[in-house]
């Protein structure tokens, strides 16, 4: 079975400027990861940019990424560093020339130290700041950008540095989580305003992560309930002023009433029965369930922004392809306006507090010499992107 997607269907990969150029002065350099890696030089993406380039552009025709934000602002309310300005604007300009659209990140879970010291998003008086950093972006980045993603997966940070206490700074406490959330959401309603004044004809979205989750018994049953509705449904409530929905989806987690991931309770999952990648339960009709699950709530268009396997394993991940483009299929024909597939992720990168033997890259890096190797669901991707279907 083959299937056919639309003529302007946008296909591509995203990465995020931490995971993958060498830490500068920001909330998570020298972050010790799980796997016994520091969080300092990553994928070296800052010096190899015309490399990348050459892979990025093999993926479709939309690159989402970001930029980082200590790099280019040392201070608050600062000048951008020219150099640094100069430095992503060739970029972007050589991403153009290879006929790519770019997806414009503005916060992807990284933060200045000097705005993580001055109480971070858990202080509403260092909104401005985030304002002026991306009022700077407009200023410098904002024509290169086809379309805007103002916060990336607001929810899953607000829950991992201020909830649980697996992001910087971590803290924890719900009240923390719901107060960053409505911070995040201000600020991204003030950001919508001025992109669409500035750039009234671009579209504005948010990525919001999502998934599926469940209970083996009564008590876990009532515990995922509260956990869907606080991670898909209120956290989504701040950011509703939106031209798109960017959905991220990775996760299938049942809860006893604990909840259990491969990459928490190793070897738990096989023994429930659930297949599973290096650190979640898989499973993909979970996305079309997710994505109708947002068509019938806001009707708006929607872009896969994120969406990929953790794994060592290129034949998973060449099957992972099939079996969530499927399900992207069988929701668009089910009415839902689904306008594009990016991939998570080009290369290699340091996968936050996991460390960079967690790997989702369509472009295997070697940590040790940083060189690249196109892996087998790296060619399998192309040749999607390039017909414009896959064949199951």
């Amino acid at each position: 079975m083959t299937i056919k997607f639309p003529d302007n269907f946008l296909w591509g990969t995203s990465t995020a400027a931490a995971q993958i150029e060498t830490a500068s002065d920001h909330n998570w350099k020298n972050f010790k990861s799980r796997d016994g890696y520091t969080f300092l030089r990553t994928s070296d993406h800052e010096k190899r940019r015309d490399e990348d380039i050459e892979y990025i552009r093999q993926f479709g025709s939309i690159y989402r990424c970001s930029v980082d934000w200590a790099r280019l602002q040392p201070a608050p309310m600062a000048d951008f560093e020219q150099d640094v300005v100069k430095e992503y604007q060739d970029f972007f300009q050589k991403l153009l020339d290879a006929d790519m659209k770019i997806m414009f990140v503005f916060h992807h879970f990284c933060n200045p130290m000097w705005f993580e010291n001055n109480g971070t998003w858990l202080n509403r008086d260092n909104i401005p700041a985030f304002m002026d950093f991306a009022k700077k972006c407009i200023e410098h980045f904002g024509d290169y950008a086809y379309i805007f993603n103002t916060f990336n997966e607001p929810g899953v940070y607000a829950l991992n540095a201020f909830m649980i206490g697996n992001f910087p700074p971590q803290k924890k406490g719900y009240f923390k989580g719901n107060r960053v959330l409505a911070h995040m959401g201000e600020a991204h309603d003030q950001l919508y305003d001025l992109l669409k004044a500035k750039y009234p004809e671009k579209q504005v979205g948010i990525s919001k992560n999502t998934g599926i989750f469940y209970g083996t018994n009564w008590l876990g049953k009532w515990v995922a309930k509260k956990f869907d509705w606080w991670f898909i449904e209120k956290s989504a409530s701040y950011f509703e002023k939106n031209d798109f929905w960017g959905i991220s989806y990775y996760v299938y987690m049942p809860f006893t009433p604990y909840p259990i991931s491969e990459a928490d309770s190793p070897g738990k999952l096989k023994k429930m029965g659930i297949p599973n990648d290096k650190m979640w339960g898989y499973y993909p009709k979970g996305l079309k369930d997710i994505l109708l699950r947002y068509h019938k709530k806001y009707n708006k268009p929607i872009i896969i922004t994120e969406n990929g396997v953790c794994t060592d394993d290129d034949e998973f991940r060449q099957q992972s392809l099939k079996d969530y483009l499927h399900t992207c299929y069988e929701a668009m024909q089910e009415g839902v306006d689904l306008r594009g597939y990016i991939h998570w992720t080009t290369i290699d990168n340091f996968e936050w507090n996991l460390g960079p033997t967690y790997r989702f890259g369509l472009v295997r890096v070697d940590f040790e010499t940083m060189d690249r190797t196109m892996t087998g669901a790296g060619k399998f991707y192309k040749k999607i992107t390039q017909e414009n279907q896959v064949t199951l």
